[in-house]
């Protein structure tokens, strides 16, 4: 068990977390959950002891081991993959590295001997002989091979390092475990072992997630951050929603019925309390008056924007029609002779692990990139706005947020360009900011407020979801399943694509197609999917026979 006792955290004058007191208990997995800035990451690095509360404790069950998902992809860089994820318990590492250099001495000594002797009973102790296998499991499961085992991980890819660093904090069965954004840059079949191993996980588990499937499907309980405290909530995540909703609902009618007996009680002490044979009711009433306290509507910290995607123009029958498209780059064919039509109530979700070829498909769309085989023809009714993954060039430029948003609408009215600012949480004192120094929610906020001004009929969006927080991602969520146009995207969210598409197109690593007109969950249940996840678990299988 973990618990914080009275905790408080100041960061100058602000007070981030006010006398916060919870326990975490073995055989659950908690959602931390809040708006952007509540502090998630802040209170997973006080439970860790990576930063000191301004007053209060954390416990720990004594004994326990605590684990938690390193965020420096560039910490261990000196050392092999395989160390790097036993290093995830630092005692048994140790133990390790002290009985090599014993063994390495030319002049082994009697107390050598002896001490070698209590490391082995120790390392047995600690199941230390089957570290190397238990590593190389955890390894293969979230996809790294065999033979990247014993590289450095400097020579490791940014998203290889996020899954050694992973299988880190997952290693030697820890007793509790932190996990910050676990799911981040991981591909499906690594996201779905993730999700099996944490349901079948024992011990305490603690979760900071965008990812609402993901929440929904791992964890037990519900932590939500709001105005420096934690509430508890036995449920995942729709369960709190669902549960912190008709909380919200129950005391908005709570309040109505007293401020009723309120008035009630008002008016009949304002007629009766002068008169002589009434006094004593209405004393008896001013009392009952006073008892009544209307319970405290504090608002939520979170801010949802509003997001509504208006067509100014009707799309016609013919959207675009994909001709043998072909494309290579760096020597690597990411598109092999693609081909198909779209029609005006396509939703359409590009799924796969070769994100650089839906990114050069998009590009190419868009006219950004010239595709070396094929061709592409959209339709005479339609307009295209995009969202791209790098949005770096876009915000490379000293205008204010209102100049930056104004160059790309047709009505150069400033209150008209600001109110669609305001809608995605620019105030309008925001407005004079100027784009370079916006964090990557803000740039993300910007980008579809262009798209909003835009009045586009098709939407071409390239991982939307990226930097955004789980109010913004529901707003968009809900914008884009409402939107009667065409839309053409991509995100690691499931829950975002499956309400949003309703055809799936997966792009393979030889740059081949394969196009179904269904839902995402029905696609991942489908022959293909099966199939795939069968040379998946063949592999592993021969790495670890290895």
């Amino acid at each position: 068990m973990i618990s914080a006792n009275n905790i408080t955290l100041r960061v100058g004058k602000k007070a981030l977390f006010e006398d916060v007191n919870i326990k975490f208990t073995e055989g659950n997995c908690y959602g931390l959950i809040g708006a952007n800035g509540a502090g998630k990451s802040t209170f997973l690095k006080i439970l860790s002891g990576q930063l000191e509360p301004t007053k209060g404790e954390i416990a720990i069950t004594p004994g326990q081991r605590l684990s938690f998902l390193q965020q420096d992809h560039f910490k261990y860089d000196s050392y092999p993959v395989l160390d790097t994820v036993i290093m995830g318990n630092a005692r048994l590492y140790e133990i390790m590295k002290e009985k090599e250099a014993i063994y390495a001495k030319e002049d082994f000594t009697d107390e050598d001997g002896i001490r070698a002797s209590e490391l082995e009973g120790e390392f047995a102790e600690m199941n230390g002989w089957e570290a190397e296998s238990d590593a190389a499991t955890l390894l293969n499961g979230l996809g790294i091979e065999t033979d990247l085992h014993y590289m450095q991980m400097s020579e490791l890819t940014g998203s290889q390092k996020v899954k050694v660093l992973l299988a880190q904090a997952l290693f030697g069965n820890p007793d509790i475990l932190l996990l910050d954004e676990p799911t981040n840059h991981l591909d499906l079949p690594a996201i779905e072992w993730l999700e099996e191993f944490l349901i079948n996980f024992d011990n305490t588990i603690i979760v900071v997630s965008h990812d609402r499937y993901f929440l929904n499907k791992v964890c037990t309980h519900t932590a939500d951050i709001d105005y420096g405290k934690i509430q508890l909530y036995a449920g995942n995540y729709d369960f709190w929603f669902e549960s912190s909703q008709l909380l919200i609902k129950q005391m908005k009618e709570a309040n109505k019925k007293k401020e009723e007996k309120i008035k009630e009680l008002q008016e009949f002490i304002s007629r009766f309390s002068a008169n002589a044979s009434k006094s004593r009711q209405a004393t008896s009433r001013k009392r009952a008056l006073e008892k009544i306290q209307l319970d405290e509507m504090r608002p939520s910290s979170r801010k949802y924007p509003y997001i509504d995607f208006r067509p100014n123009r009707e799309i016609g029958n013919e959207v675009l029609m994909v001709e043998n498209l072909s494309k290579t780059i760096d020597g690597v064919k990411v598109l092999d002779n693609i081909s198909f039509t779209l029609g005006h109530n396509d939703k359409v979700a590009f799924v796969g692990a070769n994100e650089q070829a839906i990114t050069t498909f998009f590009r190419i769309l868009m006219g950004e990139l010239e595709p070396d085989e094929g061709n592409y023809k959209w339709g005479v009714t339609t307009s295209q706005a995009y969202f791209p993954k790098d949005n770096t060039q876009e915000f490379d430029n000293d205008l204010t947020i209102t100049d930056w948003l104004t160059q790309y609408s047709e009505i150069k009215d400033a209150t008209y360009v600001r109110g669609f600012l305001g809608r995605m949480l620019f105030p309008g004192e925001d407005g004079v900011k100027k784009v370079r120094v916006l964090s990557g929610g803000e740039k993300v906020r910007c980008l579809l407020s262009k798209m909003m001004i835009s009045g586009a009929n098709i939407l071409l969006l390239d991982e939307p979801t990226n930097h955004l927080d789980m109010e913004s991602i529901t707003a968009l969520n809900n914008g884009l399943i409402k939107f009667p146009g065409v839309i053409l995207f991509t995100s690691h969210d499931h829950q975002f694509v499956q309400t949003t598409a309703n055809r799936i197109m997966e792009i393979l690593p030889d740059g081949k197609l394969i196009d179904k007109i269904t839902t995402y969950d029905e696609y991942l249940a489908s022959d293909e999917m099966a199939k795939k996840r069968h040379v998946y678990q063949v592999s592993e299988e021969d790495a670890e026979d290895n």
